[in-house]
Order: structure tokens, then C-alpha cells, then sequence
């Protein structure tokens, strides 16, 4: 094992490297395409086997990706943001097909408007199409999520795609340590993929095919889809305890910190909760028993873990770096659904939306946060949700607003003055 600077976009290249990924089908888009350009460059160079092919569109790459998958090959496949919405149809094709592959996605914001920063809608409109999620706030978590995803992809009880999300910019050109495992620990954790009885076989002729089916039949598949995502919560635990004994990094579904005696817990996925776990600290230091808990395996969704973290805690924060229009957050939906049914009456859950588009969450605004989250546990009334937004933010909008207001009038007011000549001229 060594150690090494690298990018998230680096750390997920690694973890395709080291797991042996024998196809690539690619197509770039920021800021995502470091990942392909690294793996290029190995292969190129002699230090990879595995074949790389540039696709026409994100659709393409996902189809050739989950086709590949289904012959028995290991592939490896990254995307971001509009890419990935525009791959969409096939993320449900692909993993009805049950072929397990991974796929990084480097989330960006979604147009429009249009940014290239962070925030979490163009993962999370995935979150029902089948394919698996594990949410990274690090880079050694990425390398080493890459390698999990495979071992719980092409474990037989599950065989679905999986996808390694991290956050643009604040992850995927984050440098950070990371310590890059040697070949023969990886081989020893993730071993050659076996399809199975469903793999291709030149040997042996058979075909594959998807028909059209009924509402009967149709449902059954769908709900062995379903089944085998649930199944995964099993098998990830397995890959985790496997990959702690082998590497002695511990991953769970969901990553408490500071909670066994706190009364007030955020939750929240990505790089921006190590500014909630930084905040955390800061609290603590001034007497507020404050935590953190964040989900690292999406989907499928640990609720009874969630369950059982938060029961008896006075009020929960949940931050979300997503918007569901009419909605609210959709992460704060997922936790709430997961309190429904406790036996003990659930917490206070005060919903928060902040980091759209990357904007930064200050450790003041986790500071208020808490205050905002213990107010209405004592009071005992769920708070609207609420947008995270500073004064001197919605002052600096509305300037622009005024300013793009005046010069709209003096362009109306141009042409009138224009059209009244013209009128006179006639």
C-alpha cells in the first residue's frame, strides 16, 4: 500500500484500475472527463488492460455498458449531471437487464439555469431506476467505494449496477492523501466476475431477450428488482466487514459521528458534510450535543438503521443539497418516510435545503441551524422548510435584478424611440 495526492477524479480511475475493469465505453462531460483521461493515459502507457471506447452519447455508453456487463466483462463507465439525465432511459434498461457494472457519477447541478458546480438533483433523479448508490464525502472513500460497489454488484444475489457518486469540484479536483492499495490485496477482495449460468458463451449458443410483457409478469420482475436491492443491504454489509479485515477502513451504510449521546442530529450525504461534521465539533465545544449522520448507501435505503440511530433524539436536522420542486427536500422525504412507524414517538424533522448549485454552507449557518432545530423541538412544532440564503445574497440578486431591469427598459425605451421614427419617417 501506498500513499498519494490525487483528486476524487483520480481516486475513482484507481478504483476502476485496481478492480481489473476489462471495458470502458466513455463520453465526456465536466466535470467528469479527468476520470476517463487518467484511464486513457494507463492504457495507453501500457498499464491497463482494458479496452476503451468512445460513444456517440451518455445513452450509448450506458447501453454498451450494460450489455458488456451482461456477456460477463467488468466495466467500468463515469458521467455527470445532463449526461446522466440524458443516459436515463437506459439506467432503467440496463439495470431491468440485471447487469451489475459501475458507474461514477460526478454530480453537477442541472440546467436551467446552467452551472458547472455541485449539488445533488442529478443523482438523486436516478434514485428509482434500479441502480445502487453509494454517496462519497472523500476521496480515499471514492477509491475504496469503487471497489465495494463491485463485489456487491456482481454478488448473485443482487447483479445490479451500481453507481459511486461524488461531488463536482469540491471532490472531483479535491486533491487529498489517499492510500492506494496494492494489486494483490484488491484481487484477494474483489475477485474475477462470475456471470454465472446467464454469461455468454461462444461455446455455447443461447439468447437474451426483453419482451413484451403483461402486468402480471411485469410486476413480478419488477418486484425481483426490487427484492435484490433490498438484498444488497445484506451483501454491502458483508463487502464492508470483508473490505475493514482487509484494509482496515470501516464503511456502514451510514456514518454516525458524534451521536450516541447527542439530542440534536444533522443529516447529510457528501463533501459538504465535513463542514458539518467540522461544525459539529465547533458546537460541542460550546456545550451542544450535537451530531451528524450520514447516509453513505443510498439505495438501497438503510431505514431500519435510520431507525434506530435517531430513536429517542429530540430533533433532527435534515440538510439537503437537492430540491424536488413542489416538494421540498428530497433526502428530508427519505428520512421521514424511514421515522414513520416508530413505536417511541419520532423526533422534530426541521428540513433545510442549502448548497444548491455548490453555494457554500457557512459554519455559521450550521450554528443556526441548531438553534433554528432546538427551538422547535421545545416548542414542539415542525418548521416549514427552508431555504438556506443570507440577506446579503438576496440584496446582491436584487441588484442584479435592477440592473438587468434598467437596461431592459432602456433597450424597450430605445426601440420605441426607433419604431416612433420610423412611424414618422412613413
Amino acid at each position: 500500500m501506498r500513499r498519494e495526492l490525487m483528486t476524487g477524479n483520480a481516486a475513482a480511475a484507481w478504483g476502476a484500475r485496481l478492480a481489473r475493469a476489462d471495458y470502458l465505453p466513455a463520453f465526456p462531460i465536466t466535470p467528469q472527463t479527468e476520470i476517463i483521461e487518467t484511464v486513457a493515459q494507463w492504457i495507453d502507457a501500457g498499464e491497463m488492460n482494458c479496452r476503451m471506447v468512445m460513444m456517440e452519447s451518455e445513452h450509448s455508453m450506458i447501453t454498451a455498458a450494460g450489455a458488456a456487463a451482461a456477456t460477463g466483462v467488468r466495466v467500468f463507465t463515469a458521467t455527470s449531471s445532463q449526461g446522466l439525465l440524458y443516459g436515463m432511459e437506459m439506467l432503467y434498461t440496463v439495470a431491468g437487464w440485471r447487469a451489475p457494472f459501475v458507474m461514477a457519477n460526478v454530480s453537477r447541478g442541472l440546467a436551467a439555469p446552467i452551472t458547472l458546480e455541485p449539488d445533488h438533483n442529478d443523482i438523486l433523479a436516478a434514485r428509482d431506476s434500479g441502480f445502487l448508490q453509494i454517496h462519497c464525502a472523500t476521496c480515499q472513500e471514492v477509491l475504496d467505494a469503487s471497489l465495494i460497489a463491485y463485489r456487491v454488484a456482481e454478488d448473485a444475489r443482487v447483479r445490479l449496477p451500481v453507481i459511486v457518486n461524488l461531488d463536482g469540484f469540491y471532490l472531483s479536483f479535491t486533491r487529498e492523501p489517499v492510500d492506494i492499495p496494492s494489486q494483490d490485496e484488491v484481487d484477494a477482495f474483489v475477485p474475477p466476475f462470475d456471470a454465472g449460468p446467464t454469461r455468454f458463451r461462444a461455446g455455447k449458443p443461447m439468447s437474451q431477450a426483453v419482451a413484451v410483457l403483461g402486468g402480471t409478469p411485469y410486476s413480478y420482475f419488477r418486484y425481483e428488482t426490487h427484492l435484490a436491492a433490498r438484498a444488497a443491504l445484506e451483501v454491502y454489509a458483508e463487502a464492508t466487514d470483508a473490505f475493514e479485515r482487509q484494509f482496515g477502513r470501516r464503511y456502514g451504510a451510514l456514518d454516525a459521528y458524534r451521536c450516541d449521546d447527542a439530542d440534536i442530529i444533522f443529516v447529510m450525504m457528501g463533501s459538504f458534510a465535513t463542514k458539518a461534521k467540522d461544525a459539529v465539533n465547533k458546537l460541542r465545544a460550546i456545550g451542544e450535543r450535537v451530531g451528524l449522520l450520514r447516509p453513505i448507501l443510498l439505495r438501497p435505503f438503510p431505514d431500519t438503521a435510520i431507525r434506530q440511530l435517531l430513536a429517542g433524539k429530540k430533533a433532527v436536522a435534515v440538510i439537503d443539497q437537492n430540491i424536488s420542486m413542489g416538494m421540498g427536500g428530497v433526502l428530508h422525504g427519505e428520512v421521514s418516510a424511514a421515522l414513520n412507524g416508530s413505536k417511541d414517538a419520532p423526533p422534530v424533522l426541521a428540513s433545510f435545503v442549502g448548497g444548491l448549485g455548490g453555494r457554500d454552507i457557512s459554519a455559521e449557518e450550521f450554528f443556526e441551524i441548531a438553534a433554528e432545530t432546538r427551538r422547535a423541538a421545545e416548542n414542539g412544532e415542525t418548521p416549514p422548510p427552508r431555504l438556506l440564503f443570507t440577506e446579503s445574497e438576496l440584496r446582491e440578486i436584487r441588484k442584479l435584478q435592477a440592473i438587468a431591469h434598467v437596461e431592459h427598459g432602456s433597450d424597450e425605451a430605445e426601440g420605441n424611440r426607433n419604431g416612433e421614427g420610423e412611424e414618422r419617417h412613413a
